[in-house]
């Protein structure tokens, strides 16, 4: 079974549209996990009226308010399914998704260096999300897949449940934004994905999402910023993309109140030549 998570906040406008869309999947092993993180709205009263429908298999569970990779971390735990899909509250899924993910996930299942698998997104116009993908199958790991392969472009990831929960994400207090790669890259060190050529996802990208304020947000979260670009900056990456990781590190640096030393120490000394480029993205970022 699948266990189809969304992690949902104040989406009681439109999360009614992914409930449709899980409704019409043609293949039905699969449970909706809702954890929604402290919504003001009508989202619990409009779950409670999706269960009582009784067409899916349906769990809510509120929390106070900590941002999304908290819900996710009580998600995995609370998770049945052996495979673990994050499907955001203003997303759907085509009506095959589900069978899709199934149909690649039986190939690998019993393979220990695989994570999981991972198909396309598209938007609702119909155009794929980021660049071509020119593979019927491409087995390898989510940083060779940036960066060796050069594919862009946001994915479908669906991890196998139990891989999640080796790789928990930080949580700092006071801040309620921790960047997903820094996950799927600590994943990446170890397993692999079998990315396929359809698609398992439709999405835009609204006003009140994570993506359309990314930085600010960021500016809000910098240890969990900084610990992503500390660890991308060492990893196999082109020389140019790690200089770029150094640079965002000390850009969010500026909001963060542990000391100068164990920021340096954190990055290496090595890293202090990029430090006044990181300086001009801050002062860049003030003006947001």
């Amino acid at each position: 079974m699948i266990t189809v998570f969304t992690p949902t906040y104040n989406r009681a406008y439109i999360i009614n549209k992914l409930y449709t869309s899980l409704c019409l999947q043609t293949c039905q092993d699969f449970e909706w996990l809702i954890v929604d993180d402290g919504s003001t709205d009508t989202t619990e009263s409009l779950i409670t009226s999706f269960i009582e429908e009784h067409k899916i298999n349906i769990r809510y569970v509120k929390q106070l308010n900590g941002g999304k990779h908290r819900a996710i971390n009580r998600g995995v735990q609370l998770a049945k399914g052996d495979l673990f899909f994050i499907v955001d509250s203003d997303d759907q899924l085509p009506s095959n998704s589900i069978e899709t993910v199934l149909t690649y996930y039986t190939q690998i299942a019993d393979e220990s260096s695989f994570a999981g698998v991972c198909g396309l997104k598209y938007y609702f116009s119909g155009e794929k999300v980021g660049g071509d993908f020119p593979y019927e199958v491409l087995d390898c790991n989510a940083i060779d897949f940036r960066y060796k392969y050069n594919l862009t472009g946001d994915m479908a990831e669906v991890f196998k449940t139990s891989i999640l929960r080796e790789y928990p994400f930080p949580e700092f207090e006071n801040e309620k934004f921790c960047p997903e790669a820094l996950v799927w890259n600590r994943i990446s060190s170890k397993y692999k994905l079998r990315y396929f050529n359809k698609n398992i996802y439709f999405c835009d990208y609204l006003p009140d999402g994570l993506t359309a304020k990314i930085v600010k947000i960021r500016m809000n979260s910098p240890l969990a910023s900084m610990l992503h670009y500390s660890e991308l900056s060492v990893m196999p990456i082109p020389f140019a993309q790690k200089l770029k990781a150094i640079i965002n590190y000390w850009r969010f640096s500026f909001y963060a109140k542990n000391t100068f030393i164990s920021k340096v120490r954190q990055i290496g000394g090595g890293a202090l030549v990029m430090y006044p480029f990181g300086l001009l993205y801050h002062l860049k970022d003030l003006h947001l």
